[in-house]
């Protein structure tokens, strides 16, 4: 008995390793540079979060990409200044990407996930616009917080996650080449798949 009991025990201390919350899924974003495994927040944000696991279940990030960055060195003096990289399938699969519905804007003074440090928001155009493309924040980036100064509808964007491993690979990507905004060339994002 005693010997079946501790076979048994690393069983269940590995299947508690593995378990977790479903409220708390976790994706990884695929690339060149390596994984960037992203935690999404489903019950604070479970319209922006629920609708970017459906993509991600649907296969919409194969062979997608990284085409945007923001930096210090390429925006406007003057202007509020942003720190990002952004990705999705505007450059790799348009078509999809523009025939898809809004998702319901999700503004921070709602979910109260601030844009910190790794946090995962919907790009947009005007609220209740964003669908398939979506950035990662490079630092603290508060103007894209409900009322902050990076979008003049004051409704700011809707963050639904954060990274929770790859920040390094976020920071490589980060410091990329690009011209005008964007990675020249553009990175690759292979998939974005379930954990």
């Amino acid at each position: 008995m005693k010997r079946s009991l501790l076979y048994l025990l690393p069983v269940c201390l590995v299947m508690a390793c593995h378990s977790s919350d479903p409220n708390l899924p976790h994706v990884v974003i695929q690339t060149p540079a390596g994984d960037i495994e992203i935690e999404l927040y489903l019950r604070q944000a479970p319209k922006t979060a629920g609708a970017f696991l459906s993509y991600v279940d649907s296969g919409f990030y194969k062979n997608a990409s990284f085409y945007r960055v923001l930096n210090e060195d390429n925006q406007t003096t003057g202007s509020p200044m942003s720190n990002l990289i952004q990705g999705g399938i505007w450059k790799t699969n348009h078509n999809k990407a523009v025939s898809l519905r809004g998702v319901p804007h999700e503004p921070t003074n709602q979910t109260h996930i601030q844009h910190t440090d790794g946090v995962i928001s919907l790009a947009r155009d005007k609220p209740g616009s964003g669908t398939t493309e979506f950035f990662i924040c490079v630092g603290k980036q508060p103007g894209f917080d409900f009322g902050g100064e990076n979008n003049p509808d004051g409704q700011g964007y809707a963050a639904f996650g954060k990274v929770v491993k790859g920040m390094d690979v976020v920071r490589t990507l980060y410091a990329r080449p690009e011209s005008n905004q964007s990675f020249t060339p553009q990175i690759p994002i292979y998939n974005i798949a379930r954990k």
